[in-house]
């Protein structure tokens, strides 16, 4: 990480500004040949299906949404920041078998990561993180603004900090 964040532990108050950013999920297209493969021609391919048992639980990157008691899920591995640097990253996502993308209002928080213990990491254009936190779901908004603060970053990661898998992508909306 190039910068680390000021007085990261200081108790501080946030005045907020209007601050429009866009969460985005992941688009369906690429999982959908997956679903109707077997559970060995997956395997192949490094994931799993699952049908859920518990919610929340399961929360599909491209819904944005945790997936319900009996639905079933891919459990994959997925590349979420394909950069040719040391911040090129891939991990664990589930994606729902009935998803629908997410389609996101400016400023628009989703409960899957609301109720989270979320990992939150700023990168530059060329892909360097200039900052991260770790902070729970319902401070999301107010760590958005911070880190934009810096006009280096061009976008966000969210993860779910505990087990670290790519959640979101944020970025600054027109």
């Amino acid at each position: 990480m190039e910068r680390k964040n000021r007085n990261a532990h200081a108790p501080r108050i946030l005045y907020l500004r209007t601050m429009n950013f866009l969460i985005s999920g992941l688009p369906l297209a690429p999982f959908l040949p997956l679903f109707p493969l077997t559970d060995s021609e997956l395997a192949a391919r490094h994931a799993v299906r699952r049908v859920v048992d518990a919610s929340p639980g399961f929360p599909c990157r491209v819904s944005l949404e945790d997936a319900e008691p009996g639905e079933t899920v891919l459990l994959l591995n997925f590349e979420h920041h394909a950069v040719a640097g040391p911040y090129r990253s891939s991990h664990a996502i589930y994606v729902r078998e009935r998803a629908r993308e997410a389609r996101l209002q400016p400023g628009e928080v989703p409960l899957v990561l609301e109720r989270r213990l979320l990992s939150l990491r700023g990168f530059s254009a060329d892909g360097m993180m200039r900052c991260a936190d770790v902070l729970p779901g319902t401070g999301l908004r107010a760590a958005i603004a911070v880190m934009f603060e810096d006009p280096q970053v061009r976008f966000l990661h969210a993860h779910h900090a505990k087990p670290g898998c790519f959640a979101a992508r944020i970025d600054r909306a027109p």
